[in-house]
């Protein structure tokens, strides 16, 4: 075996000037030309440029050396990841020359990745060894001493443009000096640097400054102390404001009625968020295949910047045949008919026809465009077979009445009727009732798909009468409550943006007051348990007990449930995964007094899917003393 270092010394600028001549003039004889591909894609080289055409298949599957990287396990795994000499390994005809010339510009290499990691000053041995008892007949042995980590000593952010002057801007730079993401102290890394600008960047244009940009930016490293002085100026350019929106691609629906659904704020200051929510508004409300929201920065005022709607329309009718499954009520299929623009009314209805193990449902939803007021009629029917408790219950329900969706706000008014039979021995008689019912729901969160912070609530109220039987005034209400808050940040090694671990906390009540003789309909009282309530338990299975056993909707319900939620890093580079534990417990009775909890206990993992979150859980119920699976898909409140 033979032994050549080529290389041990610090870091010095005559090395590196040393190891790019050397490129320059004996590395050319390196470099592949077209001709010299072979047919799967890789490059044959040898000392000459010429191909030799006399090598065996045997020859040309075998590798040229292997390269191995010694050192502390996060520059060497880097380095053996990144390291340019690799890509020469399976060249057949690469002899000890060849690449002992290739080593000369791996150190230089080897040096700009560790500095990219923060370590300005390694010691680097190459070492190439001959190795003819072994698979490959050389080996290039790397060994990295990577010396003082540098970190960052301070930091330097300024702004030019409008925002520099703007008195009403004072919070937005203050924000993007808060959050910068590479503080005094942290240890410098290239991809900490990008990610930090970017965020800054990110801050800027996303209010007001729709066309900000980074002026200049700059890291001077000081090798021997290991420091970094970091400074950047964000050039925020005009400030602008929202003008009026031009719908493009209109043709069956009514231009205006999709500026009444998107509701851009025309006159207020630009805010990408509030452009995303009209553009999600538009793409959610069922006339448009495609939908993409543009601000119109390109020789216009400022201060009235055009919003440029194109839109692609969705079909007059169609016809969705879906399949799923759910934890709770296990396969379903469905069929839904749409009709975007009905006869006569001009509203959109979506009629549904859906099928599970607990669950059979026929029902149809109308609604007609926004008034420039935000409120809209609509108009609802629904037939349901389900699984209540213990027994099977057939029921309606019609709805009328008047609602409008806002930012955060949706509220309504509407009349509605329900009748409800129960089928079975012992099941509670049949009954109907009409209501006049207000709800009311807020949601205050940072993101209303995968949300890390805030809350929402949710009101109902109702006054109705009992329609079968001795006809009882009844007061239905409910609430529901959902509250997310972050506990501290988890970030990874390799410098990216951190996320919080969170504490989730949930809570439901309800109550039906009215005379113990009422006729209530099933449909209107509580029962609890499943996917998105107490864990542990199935669908609907916790409701009021009678004395042979059997379960039943009851008047009044209690739920409540704490999670924690924390991200999951993964070989130093934290992952779109999180894990969760988490305890529920939940109550319906007929009388306050004879609320009882049922607890559910469980652990489960979070992944933040391209298409929501999915949440998977296994949940012990600790009364009925077995194990459940949950999964559910997406956030909705």
């Amino acid at each position: 075996m033979v032994r050549v270092v080529l290389f041990k010394t610090p870091a010095r600028m005559p090395a590196l000037l040393l190891a790019s001549v050397l490129l320059l003039l004996q590395g050319c004889s390196l470099l592949p030309s077209k001709k010299d591909a072979t047919e799967d894609g890789t490059q044959a080289v040898t000392a000459d440029s010429s191909v030799s055409s006399g090598a065996t298949d045997a020859a040309e599957k075998r590798e040229a050396f292997t390269l191995e990287v010694h050192g502390p396990d996060a520059v060497r795994d880097y380095l053996a990841l990144h390291l340019e000499i690799q890509r020469y390994t399976r060249l057949p005809d690469l002899g000890a020359t060849e690449l002992s010339r290739l080593m000369v510009a791996a150190e230089a290499n080897a040096r700009e990745l560790l500095a990219t990691l923060g370590y300005f000053t390694p010691t680097l041995t190459l070492e190439l060894k001959e190795t003819p008892e072994e698979k490959t007949p050389r080996k290039v042995v790397v060994t990295v001493e990577p010396g003082e980590a540098t970190r960052v000593k301070a930091v330097d952010i300024r702004f030019s443009d409008a925002i520099a002057a703007d008195p009403r801007a004072a919070a937005q730079r203050e924000a993007i000096q808060s959050a910068w993401t590479l503080q005094s102290g942290q240890l410098f890394t290239q991809q900490a640097w990008d990610n930090a600008k970017a965020v800054g960047l990110r801050s800027l244009t996303s209010k007001r400054y729709a066309t900000g940009s980074i002026a200049n930016s700059r890291a001077n490293i000081d090798a021997d102390r290991g420091e970094a002085q970091l400074g950047i100026t964000y050039a925020s350019g005009p400030a602008y404001r929202f003008g009026p929106v031009d719908v493009r691609g209109a043709q069956r629906y009514d231009a205006d009625g999709a500026r009444r659904i998107a509701r851009v704020p025309t006159g207020a200051d630009y805010d990408q968020q509030k452009l995303l929510d009209a553009q999600q508004r538009l793409a959610s409300s069922g006339y448009y295949d495609s939908v993409f929201l543009t601000l119109d920065t390109d020789g216009t005022d400022p201060q009235a910047a055009p919003v440029i709607a194109q839109v692609r329309e969705a079909p007059l009718q169609k016809v969705v045949l879906g399949a799923g499954f759910t934890t709770d009520g296990g396969p379903r299929l469905s069929i839904d008919h749409v009709h975007n623009q009905m006869p006569l009314l001009g509203w959109r209805a979506v009629s549904k026809l859906s099928v599970d193990r607990e669950t059979q449902s026929l029902g149809t939803d109308w609604n007609g465009i926004p008034g420039d007021d935000g409120w809209r009629w609509f108009g609802s029917g629904l037939l349901k077979r389900e699984v209540s408790g213990t027994y099977d219950v057939d029921s309606g329900r019609l709805r009328a009445g008047r609602g409008r969706t806002g930012d955060r706000i949706d509220r309504s008014l509407f009349l509605q009727y329900d009748y409800a039979t129960n089928r079975g021995d012992g099941a509670p008689p049949s009954a109907s009732a009409i209501s006049a019912n207000w709800t009311w729901t807020g949601r205050y969160f940072d993101s209303n798909d995968a949300p890390s912070r805030g809350q929402g609530l949710a009101l109902e109220l109702g006054l109705g009468q009992t329609l079968i039987g001795e006809r009882a005034p009844f007061v239905r209400s409910y609430a529901r409550w959902l509250g997310i808050l972050p506990l501290g940040k988890v970030q990874g090694t390799d410098g990216t943006q951190a996320r919080s671990s969170r504490l989730q906390f949930r809570a439901e009540a309800g109550a039906v007051v009215a005379k113990d003789s009422a006729q209530i309909p099933s449909t209107l009282m509580f029962l609890t348990g499943g996917d998105t309530t107490v864990r542990g338990y199935s669908y609907r299975q916790i409701g009021t007990e009678r004395a042979d056993g059997t379960i039943v909707a009851g008047r009044y319900m209690g739920v409540a449930s704490v999670e924690w939620q924390r991200p999951i890093v993964w070989n130093g580079k934290l992952s779109d995964w999180e894990s969760a534990a988490f305890v529920d417990a939940g109550s319906v009775a007929d009388q306050v007094g004879d609320l009882k909890a049922k607890v559910g206990v469980g652990v489960g993992a979070r992944w933040r899917s391209p298409v929501g979150p999915v949440q998977a859980d296994v949940a012990y119920g600790v009364d009925v003393k077995k194990f459940r699976l949950h999964l559910r898909l997406g956030f909705t409140f």
